[in-house]
């Protein structure tokens, strides 16, 4: 694995102090499971990545939050929103793994193999996440942010609200999948004055129902489709 992973490095552009880090963050659970001894859960989560990836999801949301800021001072809170749920998505980063064929270096287990695991967007995003999590632990935030700032170059100047997710017809085509209806919306109040109006909206469908706020109703409608996504997605995973 050391020389993938100090191939990785120079593909990457940042040289670690400590390389078990970025070993760790390239190490699906699949692999761990397989190849830990006696099934050993406390030292199969000290050799997977999902501990890296929170950190690494939390950070990467400073980053991209801040750099948003600076470069779109005039935007309002909604509209921030959006382009920051469509920079951290599991597309986009999926499709910067991609570019540095990162899947080629993501050690997982056997079975994920058969499946196609080194191409599934989520694992590729979960393994970019562990990355910067890894690099946030090797040496701080200033060294991740600045990594972040240089993978997502383009994706930063290029995001705006309208090239963001449309969550509204994402949730709709989730829905479709699982053959229920699309999702009715309704303004359930709304608070300030005319000129800085915030919205509540809620998202109900067949079993679920959520709430979104924004300075526009199409935003908080985008805010509750993002948390009923969010909600399916944990319902999907508890069931596996």
């Amino acid at each position: 694995m050391s020389e993938n992973v100090a191939k990785l490095e120079n593909i990457l552009g940042y040289k670690f102090q400590n390389l078990a880090l970025l070993e760790r963050a390239v190490t699906h659970r699949s692999w761990a499971y397989e190849n830990i001894p006696d099934g050993d859960e406390e030292k199969i989560r000290e050799q997977q990545n999902e501990s890296l990836e929170f950190v690494g999801d939390s950070v990467l949301g400073l980053a991209i939050a801040e750099q948003l800021y600076l470069r779109n001072p005039k935007s309002s809170e909604g509209d921030l929103t959006l382009m920051k749920h469509h920079l951290v998505s599991t597309q986009t980063l999926a499709k910067l793994a991609q570019e540095f064929n990162l899947g080629d270096f993501i050690r997982v287990g056997r079975g994920e193999e058969k499946t196609g695991g080194r191409r599934k967007q989520a694992l590729l995003a979960d393994a970019l996440e562990a990355i910067i999590g890894a690099i946030f632990f090797d040496s701080g935030y200033i060294s991740a942010r600045a990594f972040v700032n240089r993978v997502f170059v383009e994706e930063l100047k290029n995001a705006t609200p309208k090239t963001s997710i449309d969550y509204k017809t994402l949730l709709q085509e989730t829905l479709q999948a699982e053959k229920l209806a699309a999702p009715v919306y309704r303004v359930v109040k709304t608070e300030g004055p005319p000129h800085d109006r915030t919205f509540f909206v809620e998202a109900v469908w067949h079993n679920g129902k959520v709430h979104g706020q924004g300075n526009s109703i199409k935003a908080a409608e985008m805010m509750a489709a993002n948390e009923a996504l969010k909600m399916l997605e944990i319902a999907k995973t508890s069931k596996q």
